[in-house]
């Protein structure tokens, strides 16, 4: 299974997922690669950002996609 279907699975199932999600489940390190790869195929994906406990940014991939 390529990257891009993890991911596809993972939003159509969950909804969203960060880069260190990505990283820890599955091994991804360029997720942002890969979200622009699967917008580049019509999946309408937002990002939000978000701050953690420590103040450091991270950005969320938002699927408003029907699956």
């Amino acid at each position: 299974m390529s990257q891009r279907d993890m991911i596809r699975n993972h939003l159509s199932e969950v909804g969203n997922i960060s880069t260190a999600e990505a990283n820890t489940v599955y091994g991804i390190t360029r997720l942002a690669a890969r979200i622009g790869e699967l917008r580049g195929e019509g999946l309408d994906i937002e990002t939000e950002m978000h701050s953690d406990q420590m103040g450091r940014r991270f950005a969320r991939y938002v699927c408003a996609c029907p699956f």
